[in-house]
Formats: structure tokens, C-alpha cells, sequence
């Protein structure tokens, strides 16, 4: 009996790989964005390093069965350092034809390709706009893949036949289906996800029941049929030793201005407008309030900066969070913020533009608009967040810019950065530094008289909060007399109050680190300069060269007005300088502008994030020129 017993054992090889690509895509409903993030926290928990691409349509319900409406997220996850969602999928989950149309041309040959056959059939065909004799998962066409064709829909609805749940209930947990399958497929637990679900429908134990049920029955699945006969093993990454957790770049922003306020001792208010990509930071701040954050859901965006100013006069650290169409509608404001001299940080989650453009998709099409788009003579501080962990820092520094330069202070993120995902080490309170602030408590000129606009050596004037007594002073949008703050028409002053802002921004360059390379030597034949998400494709196609053999570098910006001080010098050490950005080109005039630099460009502008290969092309054309 035991040797029956044996022979009837499912034989299961165990392959040992160290990075794969899997991407979840389906209609709008099916869940596939919610897949996605549990796998990935998942694989986080394993100790994978990795990077998450969600893309999904602007519509909260796109048109069902079409390509229009295929919702996508993409995880690149393994035992070595992960810094791009990959160029092309190692598995395909295809929960409609109109996802298949859509992500095929990304899967390897020889990939793994999953499909509900449910959504194959002819209506789901001929809303992907498959010709009508079109049989993709038989005619022969994927014969370059492993398929496993699965009547996902099916098996959910008998797995859940005694639920007592409607028709529309039971399909919604499908993807948990999909997502037990894949744990199988990884050799991965389903406990953080179980626990998930029981925290999300603690209040509907029926349907927190079911969906743990489905999912246990998609691990069942890979584990007893005979279609899965392999396992993939992926250990955890050589990471620096720390507490880690998986966070997107929105998370990280408001992780960040928790530490900001922390370490400022200043209460925290953010005063902003619903808008995509950045809507998720005024909704994580608003769990804070016991921890005295002050969130503000204001009627539009320019209420949402104005509430920001108010309250950084009155002495918190004011935030204002926005993305294109918002920040052109602020910028009124953000010269009254100018004018004022009080510290405010105006983050700008980029998205496709102009109008309303791409609300999901990722560009880098701010960055002119954030170094000139104002009325008059009023530059201001602009930093650039390059991966989600990143946001962390950038957007302390810019709080700590912000208060102790007594500026507004731009941060520039995008869709892919804010959406994606990573995982993100823990920092100590100690490493963290601290963010000064000093409010003026008696009068700063001879005789006790106050100079609210007297500044120190780097032209910085003190910070009064309204209410203390004796120092009284004038506010608004006219120009101020030096030092005293009254209105004042006087030509030459006018000249004077708009050099002396001008130099206060220029001064911050002493306090921030000098530009250097993060990969390759600071010299050589080719210099690959990146600001913001463009980060992972440059430093892994670097990366890809140096071990070819080229003599090639990396540099990235996080600091763009004003710029570190010895960037221009280190431009020079190069013979050829190429700039890849999500937009026409506005880092390169900026570059070529200021230091006669004759950088070549590289552009995408499709809501889409670079590729390694895109830029490895670019690089390989520049050297052999």
C-alpha cells in the first residue's frame, strides 16, 4: 500500500533562481492592483528585495473586456539588488483576452502564461478586438510559451457553492484564486495574507471567509494538479542588516513628514485637494491625528495652499500636495509664499499632462513649471525623489530646507514613484538629524525695534508667530521694504528685496553634498546624468556596461535649484553627457543652459517608465559616435 501510495505522489522539482518577473493583469474588477500588493508584501517578508509597477486606466470602472480597460501590476522581486520592475515578464496572469493582447509582446520567450479561460471566450475576444476566427489559446500562436489554461471563474464558484454569497460576490474573489496559486507556484505562505483578509472584513466574516477559502483552494490547485510540476525558490537578498518593510513612494512621503515634524518639534499640517497621483498622502495623513497632524481636505487647490500658508504663519510645518493641473492652479500662491518668506513644501506627484492629460500614468513634465512657472522674479528650492524608499529622505531635507532657509520649497515625485513599491529600511532617530527652527521672542533692531525682514549670513529673515508680544509686523503680496517689512513701492528697493531672495536660494547650496557618481568612476567616456524615477533603469543599464566592460558613470540629481556646487566641474570630467527623461528634454536645457555642457537627450513621453534596453540603446549609440 505504501508504494501506491508513492507512486501516486505528485513528482515537484524545486528550481533555485534569483530574480523574477511577474505581472497580474485583468479587467478594472478583478482585482489584480490588490493581487499584486499582497504577493509583494509577501515577497517582502521573505527578505526579496524588489520593485513594483502598478498600471492601471484612469476611469474607476474602465469599459469591461476591452484594452482599454486592463488594469496591470507588475513585481520584480529576488535574492540580488533589485532596482527596476524589469523589462519583460518571466509569468503572465491573463485573466482576459484583452490582457493577453496587452502584455504578451513584455513576456519572454519561453514564459509561463496563466489565463482564465472564462474570459476567452468569444464576447471577451471581440472586445479585445481579436479577428473573429481568433483562438489564441489553441490556434497555436503561444506555442512559444508554457500555457496553463484554467477555468479560474469555474472553480471559484464551486469552491464557494455553500457560501450563500451572490453571484457578483463569489466572482470578486477570483483573484484570491490566482494569488493561492501563485504563493504555490513560489513556495510562499498565504499567513500574512489570511491575516489580511480577516483585518479588511473583520466586520464581514462571511466574505473574509470566503476569499481565505478561495485562496486555499488556488494553492490546492498548484499543489495536487498535475499541470504544475514546478516550484521556483527564491532566497532573500544580501540586504544591509535592519528592520525593512515594503512602502510606495506616497507611504514613504508621509513616514518622512512624521520625522520631519518629530525632529522639528513644529505640529504638522497639510492643507490640500484630492488629486491623482497624490491624493493617497493627505489620506495616510489623516490617520495621524492622534499624533497632532492637522489634515485639511480643502473645496479646491488653491484653498489647499492657501490653509498651508496660514498655518505655517502661525508656526507648523505646512504642507500642500498636488499634481500638474493643481500645481499650475497654486502658483499664485506659491508667490505669496515667496513674497512672505515662511517656510512651505509644495509636493508635486507628476503625472501625463497637460489638462487633465494621463491621471495614471507617470511623466517628469513638471520640472520648468516648478524652477520658472511663477509670476515675477521668485525661484525657489526643487528637489527630485528618485525611488519610493528615497521619498523618505528627500522629503525631510526639504522640510529641513524649507524651515531653517525660511523658504517654500518644491518636491518633485511621479505616478511610477508614488505607486510603486519597495522595500525600505527602518532609520535610527539618531541618523536622522534635526531640523532647527528658532522663532524671533523680542525685538532684532536698535532701540527694541523689530526687523521682521532682517537676515542672518545666508540671508534668511526670522520666523514671528503672530500673537507674541511687541512684535507686530506687516504681512501680505506687496512688496517689502528691507528689513522693516513695511510696503514699499521704491524702485531701487524693489531691485534689492529681489536679488537678496534670489541670493538666499543660492546660498543653499553650502548646505547641501557635493554632486558625485552613484555608479562608475568621476571620469570617463560617458556620463548617464538622472533626476527622479528614471533612477533604476539608469543605474541597472549602468551597471549592466560597467561589467561589459565601459567605461561609463551614473550620476542622479536629487537637488535641481539650486544645483550642487561642483556639478559643472563634474560634467566636465566626461566626453559625452546623455540625459534620459520622461519629457522633451527639461533637465537637458537646464544643463546645457548654465554650464555650455553639449549633453544629448533621451525622451519618453508615454506614461510609461524607460526601460534598461532603452537606455542601454541610447549609450551603446553615443559611445560608438
Amino acid at each position: 500500500m505504501d508504494t501506491i501510495e508513492k507512486q501516486r505522489e505528485k513528482i515537484v522539482a524545486k528550481k533555485e533562481v534569483d530574480h523574477i518577473v511577474v505581472r497580474f493583469s485583468g479587467d478594472s474588477g478583478d482585482g489584480m492592483q490588490l493581487t499584486g500588493m499582497q504577493f509583494t508584501d509577501t515577497a517582502a517578508l521573505y527578505g526579496n528585495d524588489l520593485s513594483t509597477f502598478p498600471d492601471f486606466p484612469s476611469e474607476i470602472r474602465a469599459p469591461i473586456g476591452t484594452v482599454a480597460g486592463v488594469s496591470g501590476f507588475q513585481v520584480h522581486f529576488g535574492s540580488r539588488e533589485i532596482f527596476t520592475p524589469g523589462d519583460s515578464y518571466d509569468v503572465l496572469v491573463a485573466m482576459n483576452a484583452a490582457a493577453l493582447k496587452v502584455d504578451l509582446p513584455k513576456l519572454r520567450r519561453g514564459g509561463i502564461i496563466i489565463v482564465n479561460t472564462q474570459g476567452f471566450d468569444k464576447k471577451n475576444l471581440g472586445l479585445a478586438k481579436y479577428p473573429p476566427d481568433a483562438d489564441p489559446l489553441n490556434d497555436g500562436s503561444l506555442s512559444n510559451y508554457t500555457i496553463h489554461a484554467i477555468d479560474i471563474t469555474k472553480l471559484t464558484k464551486e469552491c464557494l457553492v455553500d457560501s450563500g454569497l451572490g453571484t457578483k460576490e463569489v466572482e470578486r474573489s477570483k483573484n484570491m484564486f490566482v494569488l493561492g496559486l501563485l504563493f504555490w507556484m513560489f513556495d510562499k505562505e498565504m499567513d500574512h495574507t489570511i491575516k489580511f483578509i480577516n483585518d479588511k472584513f473583520t466586520k464581514k466574516p462571511e466574505i473574509a471567509e470566503a476569499n481565505i477559502k478561495v485562496l486555499q483552494a488556488g494553492w490546492n490547485y498548484g499543489d495536487n494538479t498535475e499541470i504544475f510540476t514546478t516550484q521556483f525558490k527564491i532566497g532573500p537578498a544580501k540586504l544591509p542588516p535592519g528592520t525593512y518593510r515594503n512602502i510606495t513612494g506616497n507611504q514613504a512621503i508621509v513616514v518622512g513628514l512624521l520625522a520631519a515634524s518629530e525632529q522639528s518639534g513644529l505640529p504638522l499640517f497639510i492643507g490640500s485637494y484630492p488629486i491623482t497621483p497624490a491624493t493617497d498622502i493627505l489620506h495616510e495623513l489623516s490617520k495621524y491625528k492622534a499624533n497632532g497632524v492637522k489634515t485639511f481636505q480643502a473645496e479646491d487647490e488653491i484653498a489647499g495652499i492657501a490653509s498651508a500658508i496660514g498655518a505655517s504663519y502661525t508656526g507648523s510645518l505646512a504642507v500642500t500636495t498636488t499634481s500638474g493641473p493643481g500645481m499650475a492652479l497654486k502658483t499664485e500662491a506659491m508667490g505669496l509664499a515667496t513674497m512672505l518668506e515662511i517656510p512651505l513644501l509644495i509636493i508635486d506627484v507628476q503625472r501625463g499632462g497637460p489638462s487633465t492629460g494621463l491621471p495614471t500614468k507617470t511623466e517628469q513634465s513638471d520640472l520648468l513649471m516648478a524652477m520658472f512657472g511663477r509670476h515675477g522674479e521668485a525661484p525657489l528650492p526643487v528637489l527630485a525623489a528618485s525611488t519610493p524608499s528615497d521619498c523618505f529622505n528627500t522629503v525631510f531635507e526639504a522640510c529641513k530646507i524649507a524651515v531653517e532657509h525660511m523658504t517654500p520649497v518644491i518636491l518633485l515625485s511621479d505616478g511610477y514613484i508614488a505607486n510603486g513599491s519597495e522595500p525600505w529600511r527602518f532609520p535610527n532617530a539618531e541618523d536622522l538629524g534635526t531640523i532647527s527652527n528658532s522663532f524671533l521672542q523680542k525685538a532684532n533692531g536698535a532701540d527694541e525695534k523689530l526687523l521682521p525682514y532682517k537676515r542672518n549670513e545666508f540671508f534668511v529673515r526670522p520666523w514671528i508667530k503672530p500673537g507674541t508680544k511687541g512684535l507686530e509686523h506687516r504681512i501680505g503680496g506687496l512688496e517689502k521694504q528691507d528689513e522693516t517689512g513695511n510696503v514699499s513701492y521704491e524702485a531701487a528697493n524693489h531691485e534689492k528685496m529681489t536679488m537678496l531672495r534670489a541670493a538666499k536660494i543660492r546660498a543653499i547650496e553650502d548646505f547641501i553634498p557635493p554632486a558625485a557618481p552613484d555608479t562608475g568612476a568621476d571620469h570617463g567616456r560617458l556620463l548617464v546624468l538622472g533626476w527622479g524615477s528614471t533612477y533604476g533603469a539608469i543605474k541597472t543599464a549602468v551597471k549592466e556596461m560597467l561589467a561589459e566592460g565601459e567605461d561609463v558613470a551614473h550620476l542622479h540629481l536629487h537637488h535641481i535649484n539650486p544645483f550642487p556646487k561642483n556639478l559643472g566641474e563634474l560634467l566636465n570630467n566626461y566626453d559625452k553627457v546623455l540625459i534620459p527623461e520622461m519629457n522633451s528634454g527639461q533637465l537637458l536645457q537646464l544643463i546645457r543652459a548654465k554650464y555650455l555642457v553639449p549633453a544629448t537627450g533621451l525622451s519618453k513621453v508615454q506614461g510609461q517608465p524607460f526601460t534598461t534596453a532603452e537606455i542601454k540603446e541610447k549609450m551603446l549609440q553615443l559611445l560608438k559616435a
